[in-house]
């Protein structure tokens, strides 16, 4: 399934706006300008690891919030040292000197969203509340520092004079809005009260983002009698008794809470009581009154959005968060929104049509509820198209997926290799590591992966780097994938979904979208793009799941060897396009609610987050009884804590990138080494060094065209 992943910006706000950074030696007398405090603290000095990577063996949980505070300060004085240099402004002293800023910060913000997301604990999320409103401080503290604009905006003026090649000219670019939409042209009154609003954004961030992994947890469902649980694998009843018996209750099964409103297992459990109860529990998971409850957190920071962007000459935050994207207004996303609308709900109303028939076949004497949906289509895939899951997770075994899918298809497009690396420390035995080497042999980055899921991870799956690429810097990228699929039993095979099968592809493919970064600028830097074109690399990279050459090389049984026949191929083809009705109306609906929340204006009154839902959906038709959002309001981490606020539309616009351009590839002789060497040299290595919709037009020879996106959903019929 398509979108099942986001790729956070920062679980805390990241001074100078830059995602991440680190030096090597040859810039670590700049780093050291300002001599760090702590020269115990690991942070204090680039790793000596290959590629810098973090030294997990060396860092505790104690060393975070020390370094932060270390880093902001020598951050902030090297800013400080800029703004008031005595020299005219020029490129060097004023935007290289920002790009070399802070590289303590970054080496700790690096590992310590990592590990805030991946593998958390209590000492970690209250490091995470204690720091984000210094973080956000210190982010107000230079890009409302006065003198600093002063600098930029001189620079910004001159920079046709300047003559500066095109990367330092977007370089000036970026900076110039960033400043300009983070308030730097306010009054010094204004920019008080911003910094007030900032700081408690941030600090409601943080809790939200806590709230949120207490409430799945405590959320999680647990279940007395095994028969309740009639349905599931016996891998999947081996799980749910060991987590079970891990939180002292031995004897029973727990069922853990993906951050998904619809879960997994609903699929496959027959007893109607217990998926309701299932449901439920994701459904109200951070709505039970306790303090986990997120209603009141939510409906703050609607609140303090909607003041900043006022302040900042907004109507709402939706239109300022808009300004640096593809799409650029509200209203351009309303209207992608209303191409899709009619044609999903239609086809999600005629799914439950079927589903009902199946229902009343079996005199259920019910209509169908949210529920019952995965349950009875399953059953109506088997139907229409004869495919049964449990035939086909015996040929997605996950080791082979990744090595002989996920990385094949890379090496095939690419030319690029892995090899796995078991001399670097991890923080999680569950984590891997491996060395990516260019197609000449030259050893280019270095990838964790992390599968599994842990009750200590957030629910989702993303891509993020621990160490950025900047040729400035002379830094190459270390990247992560994270998800959160169900690790078997000890001795099992970890079986997975087709849909988790996409989900890895689709995280790799924010991977190599930070793997073949070639930027001088970190700010600038592989991922480091808008949201509406982040999500373009990882969704075209699912296409290769399901290519022929790719998908005969991984989908082999785990036990012979044997590859899927070709019958079970053709059957998962056929039903391709099953359920999309659903899944696409289910986005559609998490998306506009995103929309109608950060079109929220300073007028509207603080509002009641189950009515504004329901309004909100009712008035764009997305209210499907059968069919909830993707993410209630209340559970939404995207848009209240991971950066995707007013861009959850981001998926859906950026699926049209992806299948415009696979129709390219499509129309070019598809998976070959020349194709993919275009791709990687047109898309995935400009980051953000050019218009976004220019570097599309430039690789599709013109603007996106929504048609392929329509036809690879089955809302239309394919044009010959």
């Amino acid at each position: 399934m398509k979108l099942t992943s986001y790729l956070p910006v920062a679980a805390i706000p990241i001074a100078i706006g830059m995602m991440f950074s680190s030096c090597t030696n040859k810039n670590k007398q700049a780093d050291q300008t300002i001599s760090s405090m702590l020269p115990n603290n690991p942070f204090s000095n680039p790793s000596s690891l290959p590629f810098q990577t973090a030294d997990f063996s060396k860092i505790k949980d104690s060393d975070f919030q020390p370094a932060i505070l270390e880093g902001i300060r020598i951050q902030l004085a090297e800013i400080d040292k800029i703004a008031n240099n005595a020299d005219a402004p020029t490129f060097e002293n004023t935007f290289v000197a920002m790009e070399k800023s802070g590289q303590m910060l970054h080496r700790v913000n690096g590992v310590f969203n990592l590990l805030i997301g991946a593998n958390s604990n209590p000492e970690l999320q209250k490091i995470s509340e204690a720091v984000a409103p210094k973080l956000s401080e210190a982010n107000d503290a230079i890009f409302l520092n006065t003198k600093l604009f002063a600098r930029v905006e001189t620079i910004y003026n001159q920079r046709e004079q300047l003559k500066l090649d095109a990367e330092s000219n977007r370089l000036v670019e970026y900076y110039y809005q960033k400043f300009v939409l983070s308030g730097a042209k306010l009054s010094d009154k204004a920019k008080d009260s911003l910094k007030k609003l900032n700081s408690e954004d941030a600090s409601l961030e943080a809790k939200y983002t806590n709230q949120l992994q207490a409430a799945a947890k405590a959320g999680a469902l647990l279940v007395d009698d095994k028969a309740e649980l009639a349905g599931l694998s016996d891998a999947e009843l081996d799980a749910a008794a060991a987590l079970a018996k891990s939180n002292n209750h031995p004897g029973k099964w727990m069922l853990t809470l993906k951050n998904t409103t619809q879960q997994p297992l609903l699929q496959s459990l027959t007893v109607r009581a217990t998926r309701q109860k299932l449901f439920e529990a994701s459904r109200n998971r951070a709505e039970k009154g306790d303090s986990n409850d997120t209603r009141a957190t939510i409906s703050r920071l609607a609140v303090i959005r909607a003041e900043k962007s006022k302040l900042i000459g907004f109507p709402n935050y939706a239109s300022l968060t808009l300004m640096d994207q593809m799409a650029k207004k509200p209203e351009n996303v309303q209207e992608f929104f209303n191409r899709l609308i009619p044609a999903a709900t239609a086809k999600a109303t005629q799914e439950a049509a079927d589903i009902q028939k199946v229902i009343d076949a079996q005199k259920g004497g019910f209509q169908v509820q949210p529920w019952d949906w995965d349950f009875y289509a399953e059953q109506v895939r088997k139907a229409k198209y004869d495919l049964d899951e449990s035939q086909v997770k015996p040929y997605f075994e996950l080791d082979s997926v990744l090595k002989n899918g996920v990385f094949y298809a890379a090496t095939q497009l690419y030319g690029i290799t892995f090899k796995e690396r078991k001399d670097l420390p991890v923080y999680n035995k569950d984590v891997k590591v491996f060395e990516v080497f260019d197609k000449d042999g030259s050893s280019m980055a270095l990838f964790y992966c992390d599968y599994f899921k842990r009750e200590n991870k957030n629910g989702g799956a993303w891509m993020d780097n621990l160490v950025g690429q900047s040729k400035l810097l002379g830094t190459k990228p270390v990247i992560y994938n994270i998800c959160n699929f169900t690790k078997p039993a000890d001795g099992q095979p970890a079986l997975i979904s087709f849909d988790d099968v996409t989900t890895m592809f689709h995280e790799f493919g924010h991977g190599l979208h930070g793997l073949f970064a070639d930027q001088q600028y970190l700010s600038l830097s592989g991922t480091a793009t808008a949201r509406d074109f982040v999500e373009f690399p990882s969704q075209f990279n699912e296409h290769w799941a399901s290519y022929p050459q790719v998908f005969k090389n991984y989908a082999k049984h785990y036990k012979t060897g044997e590859p899927m026949p070709q019958e079970l191929v053709d059957k998962i083809k056929k039903a391709a396009t099953f359920n999309q009705g659903y899944s696409l109306t289910e986005i559609l609906a998490a998306a506009d609610l995103d929309m109608q929340w950060h079109s929220l204006t300073t007028a509207d009154p603080l509002q009641n987050v189950d009515t504004f839902e329901m309004q909100a959906l009712h008035r764009t038709h997305l209210d499907l009884p059968q069919v909830p959002p993707r993410y209630r309001s209340s559970y939404f981490l995207h848009i209240w804590s991971n950066g995707y606020a007013a861009g959850y539309y981001a998926y859906l616009w950026t699926e049209m990138l992806d299948d415009d351009a696979f129709a390219w590839f499509g129309e070019h002789g598809g998976l070959t080494r020349e194709n993919g060497q275009r791709f990687r040299d047109m898309i995935l290595s400009r980051g953000n060094t050019q218009d976004l919709a220019t570097i599309f037009r430039n690789f599709r020879g013109g603007d996106p065209n929504i048609q392929p996106m329509l036809e690879h959903r089955g809302l239309v019929e394919a044009k010959n």
